[in-house]
């Protein structure tokens, strides 16, 4: 990792200043304009990939396509890593710094969506991506290929390592892959996400941690011997109950929430199995882990009191990101030249129709053409990158791929990026990606204030333990 002192120091700046000069002297196209080389490309792929909207660790021809877009381009690409069939790290370049550059390809299922601004399923399909991780992916790809590009142009030393990681939305893919070791070499990782705006600001996250809860009962005829069975779904909705009370008990910044997967298969007879299917958030990780106990401890009384029998699965865990204000300063600075975006009549038009569904009090349409003041803050969501980030410097940043206001996990927000105005989102993330990691390659020393800032917020005493324990991947948590 780039934190050399002294002599080391000093040479380490003069070979990356030499590569520096050599960059601005060669001639070529910058990153930014090896992006837009492959405009046609990363739509199309996109498309098929929106298309496909296939759920985590099901990902398989998602995450086949990416892998051929980066081989072609020149990549190594090793397939199947951390025990995860659909995860793949493809690496081009040589020596240091090694910057990692995230890619995620999940869809969500139920969210199945038309390319229309009104809600409309399109058949045949399980899910849609509502998170827009069909452009995360190719986004992503995309800038590492057009970095590979200029890196060799340039004769600029360092590897650009793209890392294709699955199931993000309840899987933790990079949670596995962070617990394999696939980041310890890496000097700086770099992403970015779907969103209604344009933000680098420099921000965390809750963590979470979730749990499949299986009650076990007996079965009977529900009118002519109930008095012989034991109801799983009231060992569920009991359970419900008291986790609903607990709600007036716990630190208001915290989030818990739960679908019911298995409620019984007929009226008439007495469940004999039940699930409840739980999310626990909150800032700090300990926090999380002392509210899910009490959320077992709910589900093990309830149990008792239906006479049922109560099995708990943790299905993941992620930690909240750490942020990073020296790398996000640095995308700030990159979004703020590049620009935001622009509609034509027609992307008008859809954001016009489209925002007659939506909810809220709504910003302009114009705002998707404004990079947003970078501000330091908390957003209630998760994410597996949380993790990663207490491993290594990791920033990340946002732009407008749905129509301003569009909430993330909603129909509106698979519409807006099976189009042009998600594409063009995606293009500009491209973009930034790329110019920062070239920033990154011939700066060393803004690795360096990257690396101290992190130690600083992290701690001399923090060590590593994944939320989900030891736990092999829940490949199957989507079948």
């Amino acid at each position: 990792m780039i934190r050399c002192r002294g002599v080391a120091a000093l040479l380490l700046m003069f070979i990356c200043a030499s590569a520096h000069g050599q960059s601005e002297a060669a001639p070529g196209k910058s990153p930014a304009q090896r992006v837009e080389t492959r405009t046609e490309q990363a739509i199309a792929i996109a498309g098929e990939i929106w298309a496909l909207a296939e759920l985590g660790y099901l990902e398989t021809e998602s995450s086949a396509r990416l892998q051929r877009y980066l081989a072609d381009a020149g990549f190594d690409v090793e397939a199947g890593v951390a025990g995860l069939p659909t995860a793949f790290v493809a690496s081009a370049g040589r020596g240091r710094p090694v910057i990692g550059i995230l890619a995620e390809f999940d869809a969500l299922p139920g969210m199945a969506q038309d390319a229309v601004p009104s809600r409309q399923v399109r058949a045949g399909s399980r899910g849609g991506h509502a998170c827009g991780h069909h452009l995360f992916g190719v986004g992503s790809a995309t800038a590492a290929i057009a970095v590979s590009e200029w890196l060799e142009s340039s004769g600029t030393a360092g590897t650009v390592r793209l890392y294709g990681t699955p199931a993000e939305e309840g899987g933790s893919g990079k949670v596995y892959m962070t617990r394999a070791g696939l980041f310890e070499d890496v000097d700086v990782v770099l992403h970015w996400h779907p969103d209604d705006a344009n933000d680098a600001s420099p921000g965390t996250t809750n963590a979470n941690k979730s749990g499949r809860f299986r009650f076990h009962g007996r079965a009977a005829h529900a009118a002519s011997a109930p008095e012989r069975g034991r109801s799983a779904l009231d060992g569920v909705e009991a359970m419900n109950y008291m986790v609903n009370m607990m709600r007036e008990h716990i630190p208001q910044e915290s989030r818990i929430h739960y679908v019911i997967t298995d409620g019984g298969e007929a009226p008439n007879i007495v469940p004999e199995n039940a699930e409840v299917y739980y999310y626990v958030r909150h800032l700090k990780p300990e926090m999380v882990v002392s509210l899910f106990e009490r959320v077992v401890a709910a589900a093990q009384g309830a149990a008792q009191g239906t006479g049922t029998r109560v099995e708990v699965e943790v299905m993941h865990g992620n930690y909240p990101v750490l942020p990073n204000h020296e790398l996000a300063g640095l995308f700030h600075e990159k979004m703020r030249t590049l620009g935001g975006i622009s509609y034509s009549p027609a992307e008008f038009e859809f954001a016009r129709t489209i925002r007659t569904t939506l909810l809220g009090d709504l910003p302009p349409l114009e705002s998707a053409a404004e990079i947003r003041p970078s501000i330091p803050g908390h957003t209630m969501g998760s994410t597996d990158v949380g993790d990663i980030s207490w491993k290594l410097p990791t920033a990340g940043f946002r732009t407008a791929t749905w129509v301003p206001g569009t909430p993330a996990h909603s129909w509106q927000a698979v519409a807006a990026g099976g189009t042009s105005i998600g594409h063009k989102g995606m293009l500009l993330a491209a973009k930034v990606l790329a110019e920062a990691a070239a920033e990154l390659y011939t700066d060393p020393e803004l690795i360096d204030r990257a690396w101290e800032e992190f130690e600083l917020r992290r701690g001399d005493d923090f060590k590593y333990e994944a939320l989900l324990g030891e736990r092999d991947p829940p490949l199957d948590y989507r079948q």
